[in-house]
């Protein structure tokens, strides 16, 4: 079960916007995580221009990893 403290969800319509606030997202998750030191980010490809990006106790701290459901 992956446990979630923060969660963004990102909807774009350009990959340009996409990779802005996907890049703002991680930072602003990578501060969040530096607090505790126990979740990683995990960025769930929902669909095309539609993501989440969240704090997830299933992936390491430090780590970034990828999903499309």
């Amino acid at each position: 079960m992956t446990t979630a403290s923060e969660c963004i969800e990102i909807q774009v319509d350009n990959r340009q916007l996409l990779d802005d606030r996907l890049n703002d997202a991680v930072q602003g998750l990578q501060r969040l995580a530096m607090l505790t030191g126990t979740h990683g980010i995990l960025l769930t490809r929902h669909k095309p221009g539609h993501y989440t990006a969240a704090l997830s106790d299933q992936v390491p701290f430090g780590m970034t990893r990828e999903v499309v459901r």
